[in-house]
C-alpha cells in the first residue's frame, strides 16, 4: 500500500496559478489511480480531479474544468494539480488520495489519503 504526501500548498492572490504535488511511497503507485480532492471551511469534502493508472484519463469537476490540471510521473511516484487562474472560492486544504481500479469521483471510492495542505487565494 502506498502512503501519500502533499506539497505545494500557500497564499496566492485571485488569478495566480499553484501546483500541487501529491508523492507516493510504497510499491505499486503505477497501479493506483489518483484523486484529488478539497474540502473549504465549513463545507463537505468535494471531488476536484482524477487520473487514470497510465495517466491517459481524466476526470475534473465542472467547478475546475478549463482552469487545472491533473498529471502524474509514475517513475517519480508524483501526481501533480497545476491550477491557474485561482479564484477565492478554490479556498480550501487540498488532499490526494489513492484506489485500486479506475478512476472515481466518489470519496468512499479511494483507501489511501494524503495528510492534506492549505490553498489560500486571496481576492
Amino acid at each position: 500500500q502506498v502512503q501519500l504526501v502533499e506539497s505545494g500548498g500557500g497564499l496566492v492572490q485571485a488569478g495566480g496559478s499553484l501546483r500541487l504535488s501529491c508523492a507516493a511511497s510504497g510499491r505499486s503507485f503505477s497501479s493506483y489511480a489518483l484523486g484529488w480532492f478539497r474540502q473549504a471551511p465549513g463545507k463537505e469534502r468535494e471531488f476536484v480531479s482524477a487520473i487514470q493508472q497510465n495517466g491517459g484519463s481524466t476526470r475534473y469537476a465542472d467547478s475546475v474544468k478549463g482552469r487545472f490540471t491533473v498529471s502524474r510521473d509514475n517513475a517519480k511516484n508524483t501526481v501533480y494539480l497545476q491550477m491557474n487562474s485561482l479564484e477565492p472560492e478554490d479556498t480550501a486544504v487540498y488532499y490526494c488520495a489513492a484506489r485500486r481500479g479506475g478512476t472515481s469521483t466518489v470519496q468512499s471510492d479511494y483507501s489511501v489519503w494524503g495528510q492534506g495542505t492549505q490553498v489560500t487565494v486571496s481576492s
